[in-house]
């Protein structure tokens, strides 16, 4: 089981109180893993230079405190930069193991990636289908279709080759099973081409959430 601490709580006493109300809530006695949401104030992602290095260097003591006391057995961010992991780990006893991003096709933070690689830190890639958008670009559709395989295919088997842990969302059963079905491999050209696709303009709907450039 994997929950996050609010992007709101950027005091200990309230990371920690997170936590435990989490665990009471969901009546467990550990969780698998436990982020914090944001660097930023949810409503000021994408909106405010403040990066809240003190915030978030006494919620990552919180998260510390509680992997050490066995109530979390893996601890991380999301929606961190390079800048924000670097002054964390100015404070920190403990490295973070996780960096839940935003990435997919047209939206690839390569810098960013490289980054935690390189310093033992996970990546995790959430919206790898780009909440959608991306089914209506059409090279990609062509893409797809070259391999035999679904854009959604595609969009995970990009982000699996890359090294990430692909996180798509769905609730329909069928989506799940075909979601898994990618044993097929990207060439190395054609994964070039994808690192560099053009950027999506407008995630529709969702592009009012502050990770997707909107403010709410």
């Amino acid at each position: 089981m994997v929950s996050k601490v609010a992007a709101e709580h950027k005091t200990y006493e309230a990371a920690a109180k997170s936590i435990d109300d989490t665990l009471e809530k969901m009546g467990l006695s550990y969780l698998d893993m436990m982020i914090i949401h944001s660097p930023q104030l949810w409503t000021e992602v994408n909106q405010s230079d403040d990066r809240y290095v003190e915030g978030n260097r006494a919620a990552w003591k919180a998260l510390e405190d509680a992997y050490k006391a066995g109530k979390l057995k893996a601890i991380g961010v999301s929606n961190f930069q390079i800048g924000d992991i670097e002054s964390l780990s100015e404070t920190a006893e403990i490295k973070p193991m996780v960096n839940q991003i935003l990435c997919h096709i047209s939206n690839t933070p390569v810098e960013l990636i490289d980054y935690c690689q390189k310093n033992g830190i996970a990546v995790e890639a959430y919206s790898p289908i780009a909440h959608g958008e991306i089914l209506e670009q059409e090279d990609i559709k062509a893409m797809a279709a070259k391999y035999g395989v679904t854009v959604p295919q595609l969009c995970i088997r990009y982000t699996l080759q890359l090294g990430l842990i692909s996180l798509p969302k769905t609730g329909n059963p069928e989506h799940m099973k075909s979601n898994a079905e990618v044993d097929f491999e990207i060439s190395a050209e054609d994964l070039e081409k994808l690192k560099n696709f053009k950027k999506i303009e407008s995630y529709g709907k969702s592009g009012v959430f502050p990770v997707y450039g909107g403010k709410l």
